[in-house]
């Protein structure tokens, strides 16, 4: 269900996407409003789960987290019980940063990072080859990401 968003909502989400360390203050002033009514939305969105949280964006070559591959996933079995299990499975996993359920030929697709192909291949084989319910993977590494928008376009 959704959440109803006046101007001044969107406005707030615009600039905490950009920058979610502004200070209430400024925040405000970019919203036209006073410090405790800027405060009171801010804290509305996120009780109604529209703010659902703060994060830092990192860049993964720095960690040494180079590798970015799409993994799609077919279960053995297309069944609650399958999915839930193989859900448990991958969320236990750091290196699965995405999980979606996709339509088509495959039941699922993963975002995986690893260190290096060796490192992607151990994980595939024995972290994801080790959840009985999928019967097969194909991956696909991203030789260059031209880019990555984590901002949503709330209008």
């Amino acid at each position: 269900m959704s959440v109803n968003l006046d101007a001044k909502d969107k406005l707030l989400l615009n600039a905490l996407q950009h920058n979610a360390r502004l200070s209430n203050a400024s925040l405000a002033e970019k919203a036209n409003l006073s410090d405790t009514p800027c405060l009171r939305r801010v804290k509305r969105l996120q009780d109604t789960g529209v703010i659902s949280g703060y994060h830092a964006a990192l860049d993964r070559a720095q960690v040494d987290l180079s590798i970015l591959v799409y993994a799609f996933i077919k279960l053995s079995e297309n069944t609650a019980t399958a999915a839930h299990l193989f859900e448990q499975h991958v969320e236990s996993e750091d290196q699965v940063i995405s999980c979606s359920v996709i339509s088509g030929s495959y039941d699922y697709l993963l975002e995986i990072v690893a260190k290096d192909l060796p490192s992607y291949e151990q994980f595939a084989k024995h972290q994801l080859g080790a959840c009985k319910v999928i019967s097969g993977i194909e991956s696909t590494i991203v030789l260059k990401q031209t880019f990555a928008k984590r901002i949503l376009p709330i209008r």
